[in-house]
């Protein structure tokens, strides 16, 4: 699988994001989420996402399970920070309807983006990994402590960046509008950016274009919009953005479908490469929760969408600009 640089790094083109290891929405068992990471690795995938949040640990802890006795040089690993997980004193028995994971919820989360919180958060993540590394670190959903986030826990990491701890630091968000000031205002490598530039949302346009001025890499996640665009024609039950589909959404994600159709090729297929035509984009990262769903989207990364179905694409939503106000508004 190709490859692109991130900060010394060579990330391949598909990463494998963790979420569904920890169980989001439903469970996983210990031996799907195994042969996933071993479908993956079979197909060449060699970047691999995680973070406590996702199923209370559960996914870091699964993720390292089964990479422990893979060449560490030979995979990119990414955790997150800004949430410590602690002991929950009133327990309902399920994380679902508090977090949307399938896990008991012994722990609960509280958000800390002090530098104390991020070191502490990087070395428990550690350890559910079983590491003693992770190459890259994203601030994780500092969406209501920005300015904590760009004067503590970016530093913090920066300075275990420059120690040769980590390799790089990131921030990781759903939104755009903020994670554009953090590149703006501090040292940072790299930005995940959550189904805000997919085919169906290009919102992040601007977000993309201060990176690629300032020189950080986008990793590019949630290409399917949380499941809408990772069927063939996309049906009004699937989730998008973590809810579900307005009519009009839907409408406009089978618009992108009869395109593709009429072009010989799938939207799924189209929905995973449009990321990385963008030129700022080292990588994109889409959850897989299976052996099948994984060998999918490595076909999906190499299947040929011809250049006339792309300008059709293009096209379809040249308009689709973000508003100037900044304010979010999904294609």
């Amino acid at each position: 699988m190709k490859t692109r640089p991130l900060r010394g790094l060579a990330i391949t083109e598909l990463g494998l994001g963790g979420a569904s290891l920890g169980n989001l929405y439903r469970e996983t068992s210990e031996t799907e989420a195994l042969l996933a990471v071993g479908a993956a690795w079979d197909g060449g995938v060699r970047h691999y996402d995680t973070a406590p949040h996702y199923g209370l640990g559960l996914s870091e802890r699964r993720l390292g399970a089964a990479l422990a006795g893979r060449p560490r040089d030979d995979y990119a690993l990414s955790t997150k920070v800004g949430r410590l997980l602690e002991p929950n004193p009133a327990p309902v028995g399920s994380d679902l309807r508090t977090g949307g994971f399938a896990v008991p919820d012994d722990l609960r989360r509280r958000f800390d983006f002090s530098r104390d919180g991020v070191l502490r958060s990087l070395e428990s993540s550690l350890d559910r990994l079983g590491v003693s590394q992770v190459d890259v670190v994203y601030v994780h959903d500092p969406d209501e402590h920005v300015d904590q986030a760009i004067a503590e826990a970016i530093p913090a990491l920066t300075e275990l960046r420059d120690q040769g701890v980590v390799s790089a630091v990131g921030a990781g968000m759903n939104q755009w509008q903020a994670l554009q000031r953090i590149v703006r205002q501090t040292d940072l490598d790299v930005v995940m950016l959550a189904g805000r530039w997919t085919l169906l949302d290009r919102s992040g346009a601007p977000l993309l274009a201060a990176c690629a001025e300032r020189g950080v890499a986008v990793v590019a996640a949630a290409p399917y919009n949380s499941g809408l665009l990772a069927q063939d024609w996309p049906q009004p039950g699937t989730h998008f953005d973590y809810g579900q589909p307005s009519g009009e959404i839907l409408a406009r994600a089978r618009a992108l479908a009869g395109i593709c159709q009429r072009h010989g090729t799938r939207v799924p297929a189209a929905a995973l490469q449009f990321p990385l035509r963008h030129p700022a984009v080292t990588s994109v990262v889409a959850g897989m929760r299976t052996a099948a769903e994984v060998r999918t989207a490595v076909r999906y990364l190499a299947e040929p969408v011809p250049d006339a179905a792309w300008a059709e694409l293009e096209a379809s939503v040249s308009s689709s600009c973000p508003p100037e106000d900044g304010s979010y508004s999904p294609l």
